[in-house]
Formats: structure tokens, C-alpha cells, sequence
């Protein structure tokens, strides 16, 4: 039986202790606060920033001697320390607001600070912190600075995302995994397909159509996962995986100009199947080495008309449409007309035609291939599209793809300013910012490898003097350096 004195005592307790906690949390909070306003405005040695540090260790060891480690925790608008939720009075509201600003910015849901955290852990930590704060609020970064403090040795310090974070990178993972799961599938449906057109079998129209649905899908619902996959190109595959990128491209393209989804699905089975006609090519004049004799090229640029007559033979099972035919009938003509197969009488080539042209130039020239075997670099091969008139190309499509892609395309390897080696990842969702994509370090500034998915940096982040963090200085070919491109997207 429990008296009435001890139940007395135990409830004082609890409201001591809460008091405690609410007291000293208020102390560790204004003294973060304070430093992290030291470190920003003064250099580390300045004595301001050394008793800043100094304050908060005083606090947080107060903290931790009475409760044995120290959790604050954000819930909306609301701050937990150790499960005891904080008053905000006016005369701390400023400063309360300011870290509740910053933890959100950096999506931080909970810091635990351990037993035996020192000064130099405070210190390492702040300066993480601040070197990550983000313009606009970036569920990406408390990933970023887990992985900085990790890198630098800090374990006595840790921090959570909040639950939206977790649930957005699970749900990015998901979006991952389904792009990868599509363009497997779009890579063994267009295998298929090509073997069966070589060994004179029918084949299943329904599976390059489902294949075709998956990856407009795909595209709509998350175009970044999948356009990164097109880096994963393939040598041995090459005649497969190039329709499955020309596919995806020209989905994308089609997507950029305001396609309905119907419209994208007839646009994906042209750009699927639009180089059908080389099945027909002997397969020692396509994996030919060296370059082609001129009968060897005339009979190449048969491969429009020969992909005509398959698909007109396919069609006899009324499952391809004639947009799909006039695709792999008018892919090369050109703009001008000056391509092949020859226009006989004055046509226009059509808009899927001339999107799939684009897609496939662009492609082409970024691959190895057997003939290719050092592939022109992205920024090099859009360039040459945009600039070059004798290329053939629409230039507003030209256009459409560099702002999909931008100036420097998904899985260009650059140099930074910062003696980081980096892959692009994707444009800057910025579109004011075509020259400053999203990128994964694959090499640090020591000169180490980074294993993948690398560590994604923006290259539109500023400091607060409104410097640039890092920038690109040049294009450098991913062979020099060991990397593998498409490692750093699946």
C-alpha cells in the first residue's frame, strides 16, 4: 500500500526534476545559440567565440552529470529536452526561434549529446552545422552533416532526421528502386525483341508496349531517377541500352513541351523501336572496329528502310501505329532534309522524328561504342548539337533537352575549385542556374574516393558573404580518374 506521504514525495520529485530540466534546457539551448552567433561572426580563435564554447560546455556537462546524456528533440513548434517540453518565455524567444529556423532549414528532428562530449566535439559540430545551412529548407543536409561529423570523428555527437526526412528518403529509395526495375525491363524486352527480329520469330508487341508505359511512368513520377540511369551505358549491350536511353530522353523531351501522357506512350514506342532496322544489319558490320568501307555505310544507312519493313510487318498484327514507322523511317533525315533515307518530294520531318533525332544524337556521341571507343564528353556533344548546323537538329528540341539536362549534363565529370573530382547528378532545380547543377563528390579534397552515391552538394549554395561554395573549373574525362560513372546511380 502506497501512502499518501511517499505518493506526496514522489510528485515533488517529478516537478523538481522537471523543473531542472526545463531550467538547465533553457541554459544549454542560449548557450548553443551563442555560440553558434560567436562562430559566425568571429573567427574561432577570438576570445568571444573561446568563452562561447566555453558557456556551452559548462551547460551541456550540467545537463549530462544529472541526467547521463543530454536529447533535444523538435516536434512542430515545440522543443523536447529529455522529454520535457520547453516554455518559451519572451526575453529567449528570439533566440529559441533562431535554432528552431536552423534545425528545420537542415531538417534536424533530434541532437543527443553523449557522456564525455568535450569542447572540441562542440566545436567541430557548430562549424559542421553552419557549414551546411542550406537558403531553403533541404531534408538532404542532416544526412550531409551525419556523414561530416562521422568523417571528422565526432561520435559523442549525434543527430536524427526528422520523421518526414526518413519517410522522404524511404520514399526516394522506393523511386530508385523502380527506375531501376523499369529500365531492366526496358533493356530485356528491346533484347528480345532485336534477336527475334534477327531470327525471323514473331514477337511480343504487348511487352515493348508495357515496357514503353513503365517508363513514361516512371518518367512523370520521377524523371531524375531514371534519366540518371542512362548513364549506365553499357558496351556489350550497346544496341540495347541505347534504345532504352533514346527512349527515356525523348520521353523526358516530350514531357519538357507539354505532351499528354497518350501523346508520350506513341512518342516512347517510336523512340523504343526506332533503331529496330539494325537487327537486320549483319552483326560484323555493327560491332565493326574500324571505320566502315563505303559499302559498309550504304548498307548501314539502310537500316531506316529495313526498320520501315519491320515494323510494317509487325504491324500486320494491327498492334504498331504508322506514327512508329514514320519514326524509324525519318530519324536521320535531318531538319534540312540532307540525311537519310533521301526525301524524294518536300516534306517536313515530324515533331516525334525530329525529338527522337535529338535523342539519339545526343546519345550516340556520349557513348562508347566499338567503333567510338572514347566517348565525347556531354557539355562537348550539346554544344556541337546547338552550335553546329550540319548536325541537323531541331534547335529549339536542342534547347528543350539542355534545360532537362543543362549545361552540364547528368553524369558529366567535372573538377572543382575545391580539388574535389565530382559526377553531375542533376540540373539545378533553379532554372536561372544551368551552370550550377547538383553533384555527387566522388574524390575529396585529400584526394580519396568517396564511395557511391557520393556526397551530393548543390552547386548554387552560397556563404553568407554571397560567395559560391564551390564551382566547377572544367570537364575532365571519368577514365583519368578510375571512376565509373554510372556506379554513382544505382
Amino acid at each position: 500500500m502506497i501512502h499518501e506521504s511517499d505518493a506526496a514525495t514522489s510528485h515533488a520529485a517529478e516537478v523538481a526534476a522537471d523543473a531542472f530540466l526545463r531550467h538547465a534546457g533553457r541554459g544549454l539551448l542560449l548557450a548553443m545559440y551563442a555560440a553558434i552567433r560567436s562562430l559566425k561572426l568571429y573567427p574561432i580563435e577570438n576570445a568571444t567565440a573561446q568563452k562561447s564554447l566555453d558557456d556551452l560546455l559548462v551547460a551541456s556537462n550540467g545537463l549530462i552529470e544529472s541526467q547521463g546524456e543530454i536529447e533535444v528533440r523538435l516536434s512542430g513548434d515545440f522543443i523536447f529536452v529529455n522529454g520535457t517540453r520547453l516554455r518559451l518565455e519572451l526575453d529567449n524567444y528570439a533566440s529559441f526561434s533562431h535554432l528552431l529556423a536552423i534545425f528545420r532549414a537542415v531538417d534536424l528532428g533530434a541532437l543527443k549529446v553523449k557522456h564525455g562530449t568535450d569542447r572540441r566535439d562542440w566545436q567541430i559540430f557548430l562549424g559542421v552545422l553552419l557549414s551546411v545551412i542550406p537558403k531553403e529548407r533541404d531534408p538532404e543536409k542532416v544526412f550531409e552533416l551525419r556523414e561530416k561529423l562521422g568523417r571528422a570523428g565526432i561520435t559523442r555527437i549525434d543527430v536524427e532526421p526528422t520523421l518526414e526526412s526518413e519517410e522522404l528518403l524511404a520514399e526516394e529509395e522506393k523511386a530508385k528502386e523502380a527506375a531501376k526495375r523499369t529500365y531492366s525491363l526496358g533493356v530485356a524486352v528491346t533484347k528480345d525483341l532485336i534477336n527475334s527480329v534477327r531470327m525471323g520469330r514473331t514477337t511480343s508487341v504487348a511487352r515493348v508496349k508495357r515496357a514503353v508505359q513503365s517508363i513514361v511512368d516512371q518518367v512523370l513520377n520521377n524523371e531524375t531517377s531514371l534519366i540518371g540511369l542512362t548513364t549506365l551505358r553499357d558496351y556489350d549491350e550497346y544496341t540495347f541500352t541505347h534504345s532504352v536511353n533514346v527512349c527515356i530522353l525523348a520521353v523526358a523531351i516530350g514531357k519538357k513541351l507539354g505532351l499528354q501522357r497518350l501523346q508520350l506512350y506513341d512518342l516512347g514506342m517510336g523512340a523504343l523501336l526506332h533503331d529496330v532496322g539494325k537487327a537486320r544489319i549483319p552483326v560484323e558490320v555493327l560491332n565493326k572496329t574500324s571505320g566502315l568501307n563505303d559499302d559498309e555505310w550504304r548498307l548501314m544507312q539502310t537500316h531506316p528502310w529495313l526498320g520501315v519493313l519491320t515494323l510494317f510487318n509487325m504491324r500486320a498484327y494491327g498492334e504498331i501505329p504508322y506514327r512508329q514507322i514514320v519514326v524509324a523511317h525519318e530519324h536521320h533525315m535531318k531538319t534540312d532534309l540532307t540525311g537519310y533515307p533521301k526525301a524524294f518530294r518536300p516534306r517536313e520531318q515530324g515533331i516525334y522524328s525530329r525529338i527522337v533525332a535529338v535523342a539519339d544524337g545526343y546519345d550516340a556521341a556520349t557513348t562508347r561504342r566499338s567503333y567510338q571507343t572514347v566517348p565525347i564528353q556531354p557539355d562537348q556533344v550539346l554544344r556541337e548539337m546547338w552550335e553546329n548546323p550540319r548536325r541537323g537538329y531541331d534547335r529549339i528540341l536542342v534547347k528543350a533537352l539542355i534545360n532537362l539536362i543543362g549545361i552540364y549534363p547528368v553524369g558529366t565529370c567535372v573538377i572543382l575549385d575545391t580539388l574535389e573530382v565530382a559526377v553531375v547528378s542533376a540540373p539545378n532545380p533553379d532554372g536561372g542556374q544551368l551552370n550550377r547543377p547538383l553533384i555527387r563528390i566522388v574524390i575529396d579534397q585529400d584526394g580519396a574516393g568517396v564511395a557511391p552515391p557520393g556526397r551530393t552538394e548543390n552547386l548554387g549554395e552560397q556563404d553568407a558573404s554571397g560567395s559560391f561554395l564551390r564551382s566547377i573549373v572544367k570537364v575532365t574525362n571519368p577514365d583519368r580518374y578510375g571512376i565509373v560513372v554510372g556506379d554513382y546511380f544505382v
